[in-house]
């Protein structure tokens, strides 16, 4: 499975959706610009897209909600260190109330990793965030065993870009 995303405007992003109605398209709202994501096991349908391969995923991607993008600079000698740090992990956060679906991307043409997550709402995230499972899944975070303490995985700092879909707007 593949991820390809693109921003634009919104008139036009939904104008592409519209061109293509068996795709699967989600459109999505941020605080200046839109994005729509493009999943597919095929080839994307944009000119310039950032690229990714989905390697672990749950649930599924649709319209409505809140998604939260965490993307984490990784090293190349660092990518097999991250990926097995999640393909290993609990998968508690899919038991969470307000969990739609989640994507961890592998770029396919920049060093940057996108831990994807879709909320029922915002508040839901925010209840995530304070959970047990959350302190689960992050307890090693800020110790000599968490992956944020190995400098040559991370070249750089992470980030953490959010949208709304349509229920969110």
């Amino acid at each position: 499975m593949n991820i390809f995303m693109t921003f634009g405007t919104e008139d036009f992003l939904h104008k592409t959706m519209e061109k293509h109605p068996d795709e699967t398209l989600v459109l999505l709202h941020g605080e200046d610009t839109a994005l729509l994501i493009h999943e597919t096991e095929g080839k994307t349908l944009f000119n310039e897209p950032r690229s990714y391969g989905v390697f672990e995923q749950s649930g599924a991607l649709t319209q409505e909600g809140f998604f939260v993008f965490n993307n984490i600079p990784v090293s190349e000698e660092g990518r097999p260190v991250f990926e097995h740090r999640f393909k290993s992990r609990a998968g508690l956060i899919d038991q969470e109330p307000g969990f739609i679906a989640i994507r961890v991307l592998r770029p396919l043409n920049s060093d940057i990793y996108v831990v994807l997550t879709q909320w029922d709402s915002e508040d839901s995230f925010k209840n995530w965030q304070s959970s047990q499972a959350y302190n689960k899944a992050h307890e090693k975070r800020g110790t000599d065993q968490g992956l944020d303490h190995q400098k040559t995985i991370f070249p750089r700092a992470s980030f953490v870009t959010k949208y709304r879909g349509k229920s969110e707007e």
